[in-house]
C-alpha cells in the first residue's frame, strides 16, 4: 500500500463513515458485554405524543442523554473533519445549529399527528431544508458542516449492524443480478440520448448515465472523475438526478401503497428505482413505518447498497478505459494506462463497512435463541444503534434540503433533463417489473 493510499484512511470520508459506524457498534458490544447498554446516550423523542406537556416531562428526565449526545456527536464529527482539512471555526457553530434543528424536526415527527400521516424525521428533515435553503440564504459558515455523504455513508454502516448476514447471502446475489439488469439497461438509454439525440459530448452522456444507474451524486463524481468530464457537466448531473430522487421520495411510497404492494416488494423496487442512497431510505422508511415492519429498509439496502452502489468502481473502471481509447484523443503510448486501481479507487469504501457491521452482528446473534434476542439483544444492543443511525438521517436529509436549489435546477436547460427522463422511465418500469413479477418471489419473503 503507498502513502496515498495510506493516507486515504484518514483523510476521505469513506473510510471515516467505516471507522466511525463500526467504532460505535464496538461500544454498543461493549457495553453489552458489561451488562450495560447505550440506550441513555441514545436519546429520541417520545412516539406519538399528543400533549406537549409529555415532551417536556420527557427532555427534563433525558437532558443529561441528549446533552451527551450532542458531545458525543460533535466530538466524532469534529476529530475526523479537521483531519479531512474542514475549519473546526465553521464545523462547530454549523453542526451545533444541525443538531439543534434536528432535535426540533425530531420532535414534531415523532407526535401522534405526523405519525397518522407517515411524516417520518428524515422526510420532515428533507421539507425543512428544502424550505430554509430556498426561502432564505444559507450562511456561508455553515458549509463546512453540511456534510451529507459523510452522514448518510456512517448511517448506511451503522445500518449493517441492523440487516442479517444470512440474508445478504440469500438475497445479495438476485440484488447484484437485478441491479445489473437494471443498471446496464438505464445508463445505456440515457447515454444514447444524450449523445445521439441531443448531440451531447460522450463523457457528459457517461455521467449522467451513471447518476441514473447506479447512484446518483457519488457515481457524478466518480465517472466524471473517470472520463474527464467537465465541472459543469458533473454539476448539471447532481442538480438533475437530486431534483428526481426528491420527487421519488413521494411517489414510489405512494405508488407502493395505491397497488398494496408487499413491504418487501416495495423496498426492493425502491432500491432499484431511486438515485440516491438518502432518498432512498426515506422512502423506505415511509413504506416501513405504514407496514410495521423493518423488510422495505432491509430489502432497499440489499437493491441500493450491495446491488447498484458496488457498480460505481465497475463503471468508473470500465468508462475509463472507454475514454482514454475512444473519446481522449491520446494514446496509449502517451503514458494513458488504466488499471485495477482504478476500481479500487472508485470503490465506495462505506460498503466495507456495512458488510463488516453485519458480520459482527451476526455472529454476536448466533449466540442467542429468538427468544433471548427478542427479550434482550433488540431492546439493550441493536435499538440503541438504530436510534443512532436515525439521527445521522435526519442530519442527512436536513442538509440535502439546505444545499439544494430549485432555481439552479433549471438553468442548464432541458436536454440534460429529458436525456435523464427518459432513463427514470425505463429505470421505474423495468424495476418494478423485476421487483414485483420475475423476483417478486425473494423480496416478498422477506418480512
Amino acid at each position: 500500500m503507498n502513502e496515498s493510499s495510506l493516507s486515504d484512511l484518514y483523510k476521505k470520508e469513506d473510510w471515516w463513515a467505516v471507522w466511525l459506524g463500526l467504532g460505535t457498534i464496538i461500544a454498543a458490544l461493549i457495553c453489552f458485554s458489561c451488562g450495560s447498554t447505550l440506550n441513555p446516550l441514545a436519546v429520541s423523542p417520545p412516539n406519538n405524543w399528543t400533549q406537549s406537556g409529555a415532551v417536556m416531562e420527557h427532555f427534563g428526565k433525558k437532558a443529561a442523554g441528549y446533552l451527551s449526545l450532542f458531545l458525543a456527536f460533535l466530538a466524532v464529527f469534529s476529530i475526523s473533519v479537521r483531519i479531512m482539512g474542514y475549519k473546526l471555526k465553521n464545523f462547530i457553530p454549523g453542526f451545533t445549529v444541525i443538531f439543534l434543528v434536528s432535535t426540533v424536526i425530531f420532535i414534531i415527527s415523532n407526535s401522534k399527528f405526523f405519525h397518522t400521516y407517515s411524516l417520518e424525521a428524515p422526510l420532515v428533515a428533507l421539507l425543512v431544508g428544502l424550505l430554509w435553503g430556498n426561502l432564505f440564504k444559507t450562511p456561508a459558515w455553515m458549509n463546512d458542516s453540511l456534510r451529507t455523504e459523510y452522514y448518510i455513508k456512517t448511517g448506511i454502516v451503522l445500518l449493517g449492524a441492523t440487516l442479517p448476514l444470512t440474508l445478504i447471502v440469500t438475497a445479495g446475489p438476485i440484488a447484484f443480478l437485478q441491479a445489473t439488469i437494471v443498471s446496464i439497461t438505464t445508463w445505456t438509454v440515457i447515454f444514447l440520448a444524450v449523445t445521439r439525440i441531443y448531440k451531447m459530448p460522450p463523457q457528459f452522456g457517461a455521467v449522467l448515465g451513471a447518476a441514473g444507474a447506479v447512484c446518483g451524486v457519488s457515481a457524478s463524481i466518480a465517472v466524471g472523475g473517470a472520463v474527464k468530464a467537465d465541472k459543469e457537466q458533473v454539476a448539471i448531473s447532481i442538480s438533475i438526478v437530486s431534483l428526481w430522487a426528491l420527487v421519488m421520495i413521494f411517489v414510489l411510497p405512494f405508488v407502493s401503497k395505491l397497488l398494496d404492494l408487499a413491504p418487501g416488494v416495495a423496498g426492493a423496487w425502491i432500491g432499484t428505482s431511486e438515485f440516491a442512497d438518502a432518498a432512498g431510505y426515506a422512502a423506505a422508511q415511509t413504506i416501513a413505518s405504514n407496514a410495521g415492519t423493518e423488510a422495505p429498509i432491509q430489502t432497499f439496502t440489499l437493491m441500493k447498497v450491495i446491488g447498484r452502489d458496488i457498480w460505481i468502481g465497475i463503471w468508473a473502471f470500465f468508462l475509463s478505459i472507454v475514454s482514454v481509447v475512444m473519446w481522449e484523443k491520446k494514446s496509449a503510448a502517451e503514458g494513458q494506462t488504466v488499471g485495477l486501481k482504478v476500481i479500487w479507487g472508485r470503490f465506495p469504501k462505506f460498503v466495507i463497512g456495512f458488510f463488516l457491521a453485519s458480520i459482527i452482528m451476526s455472529i454476536v446473534a448466533a449466540g442467542y435463541s429468538a427468544e433471548e434476542f427478542d427479550k434482550t439483544l433488540k431492546p439493550m444492543l441493536i435499538a440503541p444503534i438504530k436510534t443512532l443511525r436515525t439521527w445521522t438521517f435526519v442530519f442527512t436529509f436536513l442538509c440535502i434540503g439546505l444545499t439544494t436549489r430549485f432555481k439552479e435546477l433549471t438553468k442548464f436547460g432541458m436536454p440534460p433533463f429529458w436525456a435523464f427522463t427518459m432513463g427514470v422511465a425505463v429505470n421505474v418500469t423495468l424495476g418494478f417489473i423485476l421487483s414485483t413479477i420475475v423476483f417478486a418471489g425473494y423480496w416478498s419473503a422477506i418480512h
